[in-house]
């Protein structure tokens, strides 16, 4: 267990029993591309995360060392002066650090051990576990307690400030998920409640594709959001109440006569149907419906194929591949687009056998091997037992 072998190296090159802090992944279930339009997402915690083994010292420096990647060890001074760091983390680190200083934050000299078993790049967002985990275990080191949505705020402000521009689904999730509940967070206004996902006998998978995004995916996404933006300022000319894509109805698209651009218009009916969906998923995993639950993945994916047009050729024949497969409810793409994973709910007495026949016969079609995580529902940043 990584956790074990965190805190067993910590005891040892740190003579000290540390205080042992669990950052998990996140999925999205349903609700992409809606954040950005003050929408609805459904994502959950998982039980894959980030562990952060802490203790106090009584030097003037933060001293951090990870099994994430390569062993690396880097140093804080608390006054937050220091240059950029080779490594992608400490950069997340460094960026962090400087915003609790600016904030005139108490930080305490601390020594810090970090490793984790989320798989970077799969779309689970280790980068919002890694800000999120680190900026609770100050807190704990330094006995002054930051509320979870201020900790979020300083975790986007920290991937901002290295050049992702992100919402605050990741961090939230991350924050604040809860063992058998998916999390709905309403990104118009923050407001969050849970949904216990009763689906016993069924096992959530995500299926990693092996297709790196490509470099036109930041392109691609800003095409999109822009996409929104205008029907948003064309809807207005109707209704000037309007502030968002959030608050436009199908009958406000159909009523619009004087946009050329279709392909905006497709777009925004897509992020419409999309919070529609996400509402439907919130009523079915409630109740249990697993049927329902697949068709509601199904429809989502291929939406995002054939309106969004943000899926790759490679995703669309996993999801089909699952199709044909009796024990897959259903799958669907994960994320941002343009490569990375698929979320399935398979039903766990075939999975195996599912899972297997899934990869083989997508090698077959692609030549690629693609590769899969079993998931489980947990908590949100805590201290780790």
């Amino acid at each position: 267990m990584v956790h074990k072998k965190i805190a067993a190296y910590f005891k040892e090159h740190y003579n000290n029993y540390p205080t042992l802090i669990k950052a998990p992944g996140r999925i999205n279930l349903i609700g992409e591309h809606t954040d950005y339009n003050e929408g609805l997402v459904l994502p959950a915690s998982i039980e894959k995360g980030i562990y952060f083994a802490v203790s106090k010292n009584e030097l003037n420096t933060i001293r951090i060392e990870t099994f994430l990647t390569q062993p690396e060890k880097i140093e804080f001074q608390l006054n937050g002066n220091h240059e950029s760091f080779n490594s992608f983390w400490g950069n997340y680190f460094k960026a962090i650090v400087e915003i609790l200083v600016s904030k005139n934050y108490p930080l305490k000299g601390m020594d810090c051990v970090f490793g984790g078993d989320i798989p970077i790049g799969s779309g689970l967002s280790s980068s919002a576990a890694l800000c999120c985990g680190f900026i609770y275990a100050i807190t704990k080191i330094s006995g002054k307690s930051i509320s979870r949505e201020e900790i979020a705020l300083i975790a986007q402000k920290a991937e901002h400030k290295i050049g992702l521009n992100c919402g605050l689904m990741d961090q939230y999730a991350v924050l604040f998920g809860k063992k058998g509940n998916a999390f709905l967070l309403d990104c118009k206004d923050l407001s969050h409640n849970y949904i216990p996902i009763n689906l016993d006998g069924y096992s959530w998978v995500l299926v990693n594709s092996n297709i790196k995004h490509n470099l036109a995916v930041d392109s691609e996404y800003n095409k999109r959001r822009i996409s929104c933006e205008n029907i948003v300022k064309e809807v207005q000319k109707i209704k000037p109440e309007i502030k968002s894509l959030r608050d436009v109805t199908i009958e406000d698209l159909n009523n619009l006569t004087s946009v050329s651009c279709t392909i905006d218009i497709k777009r925004a009916k897509y992020v419409i149907e999309e919070n529609d969906r996400v509402r439907h998923m919130m009523k079915v995993l409630t109740i249990g419906d697993a049927l329902a639950v697949g068709e509601i993945l199904k429809k989502g994916h291929w939406a995002m194929s054939t309106e969004y047009e943000i899926t790759t050729s490679e995703l669309d024949t996993l999801v089909k591949i699952g199709e044909g497969l009796e024990g897959v409810l259903g799958s669907r793409m994960m994320g941002g687009g343009f490569g990375g994973c698929t979320i399935n709910l398979v039903r766990t007495d075939t999975l195996n056998a599912s899972i297997k026949s899934l990869l083989l016969q997508y090698k077959e079609q692609t030549g690629i091997d693609a590769e899969y995580y079993p998931l489980a529902i947990d908590d949100g940043v805590k201290v780790f037992e």
